[in-house]
């Protein structure tokens, strides 16, 4: 059962609470670069992305933030280090919600100057501890950067901005390291009923990003633990979108957008899966509505081991049966597999 945590609004999405577990990323490209930027939110928002954070270096950045935020329809969320003027200039920007790393952004003085504009623009505040970032004192106690020092380090900043009645806040505890970042976590929802933001800091590359964060918010989200996540892949963005959903949906968790199984293949296996694998997926990235297809090698176990698929192909020497529910409808030639999958699914969708 999910833990319940306070509820916080980002912008006009719902974070905390009953509301459903949401999918964030970030932007690679330079923040002041506006149209870049812009574009890249909208291939996020595309995909499905419903927050969206941006780095803020520098003034440059900071001073675009109304021009991307007025072209986006998702929330827009500054991510400020070292910087607390930053985050002044981002909220007069009017942006949704800062996340700042309390490790470097300065004096508690610092922190509830930002706390204050904050409350008064009613905007929300991610206090985002990483294992990199963690203050002297806490390494020192606990002898590194230990999850106990993360856990340490986050509740000492909830403390100064709750000291100033400032509670519309969300919190992170991130390592490159997966068991560090499941204690850390499982750690904090003990000791705090504010959202929480999952991911794992550095993950890497699509391979290694998807497997760590699989295994590490797969454990977290399993016992409830988790309000907001973000799949870090260095890379494309939207990368980071679709594994997150995918996560979530295998987890059952949100159903969302296409669920597409498929067999690994055999030596039994006529028609080329990779390839229908792949133009399904760029055909069907728009569809939002839950539908399990599936993309089968054979038509010795295709139908009965995906009868729980809405729709999918069984495949034969360089045909398929088509079938829906389990149920087989008809022959279908290898070459229009992926036209007539993708007529009937939208046909499915806009009944």
């Amino acid at each position: 059962m999910r833990k319940k945590t306070r509820e916080i609004v980002v912008g006009d999405v719902i974070v905390g609470g009953d509301a459903p577990i949401t999918v964030q990323s970030m932007t690679k490209t330079d923040t002041s670069d506006v149209e870049a930027t812009i574009s890249q939110i909208k291939k996020l928002e595309a995909s499905g992305c419903e927050i969206v954070r941006v780095a803020v270096p520098d003034q440059n950045s900071a001073l675009v933030l109304g021009r991307i935020k007025r072209n986006i329809g998702i929330p827009l969320i500054a991510d400020i280090h070292f910087n607390y003027k930053l985050a002044l200039t981002a909220i007069q920007e009017g942006v949704d919600g800062l996340r700042i790393n309390p490790g470097n952004i300065g004096s508690p003085k610092r922190v509830e100057i930002i706390a204050k504009a904050a409350d008064e623009r009613k905007i929300p505040i991610r206090i985002g501890v990483n294992s990199g970032s963690i203050e002297k004192e806490f390494l020192d106690k606990f002898k590194g950067p230990t999850p106990q020092a993360m856990v340490e380090s986050a509740l000492k900043h909830i403390g100064i901005l709750e000291s100033l009645n400032f509670y519309s806040i969300k919190v992170s505890l991130k390592a490159s390291n997966v068991m560090d970042t499941v204690t850390a976590n499982r750690l904090i929802s003990e000791k705090v009923k504010y959202p929480i933001h999952l991911g794992v800091t550095e993950a890497g590359s699509f391979t290694s990003a998807v497997a760590k964060s699989s295994v590490c918010l797969g454990i977290l989200l399993d016992e409830g633990i988790g309000d907001t996540i973000r799949v870090s892949i260095t890379g494309d963005p939207t990368l980071e979108v679709r594994a997150g959903f995918e996560i979530l949906k295998a987890l059952n968790l949100r159903k969302r957008g296409i669920n597409l199984i498929s067999c690994p293949t055999c030596g039994r296996c006529e028609i080329d899966i990779p390839f229908l694998l792949q133009q399904l997926e760029e055909r069907l990235e728009s569809v939002r509505e839950p539908l399990t297809v599936a993309v089968m090698g054979c038509v010795v176990n295709g139908p009965g081991e995906a009868r729980q698929a809405d729709i999918g192909i069984a495949g034969g020497k360089g045909e398929g049966l088509l079938f829906k529910n389990g149920e087989i409808i008809r022959k279908v030639q290898e070459k229009e597999m992926v036209t007539i999958l993708v007529e009937e699914i939208l046909a499915m969708v806009n009944s």
